[in-house]
């Protein structure tokens, strides 16, 4: 037999009872906190590159969303805009989602270039047109 004591500790999660002592939750928030940074961080640096930025700093705010009470809301926030974006754009005619497409790769290309002509100082135009002569 168990008792109601044994049941209820068994329920709780381990982030619970880290929370349960006043040390290991101020560990827990700063652990959080520096993890969160580091990854959101980390996204922060991928966005204009091809890839997963966007989703590495989506990644980075829920893991301070277990922790902070803002970053939860924020997230909640992202969510519904992403959810309402994804489906304005499955509302929208194919003509129209391949414009949006176009625009977004004209956009990332634009990023993409800026990003190696600050960085690097090539200028891919010009490379492509050089390699292309």
């Amino acid at each position: 037999m168990s008792t109601k004591a044994d049941e209820d500790r068994a329920r709780m999660g381990v982030l619970d009872r880290i929370r349960a002592n006043p040390t290991g939750r101020l560990a827990l928030k700063i652990g959080i906190g520096v993890l969160g940074a580091l990854v959101v961080a980390l996204g922060i640096v991928l966005i204009p590159f091809p890839g997963p930025g966007w989703a590495i700093v989506i990644l980075g705010l829920a893991i301070w969303a277990l922790e902070f009470a803002w970053a939860k809301r924020l997230l909640e926030f992202t969510k519904r805009h992403v959810k309402a974006w994804t489906s304005w754009i499955g509302r929208q005619s194919l003509p129209m989602r391949a414009v949006i497409g176009v625009v977004g790769m004209i956009f990332v290309a634009a990023i993409v270039w800026v990003s190696v002509k600050v960085s690097f100082g090539v200028d891919l135009i010009q490379e492509a047109r050089d390699w292309l002569s």
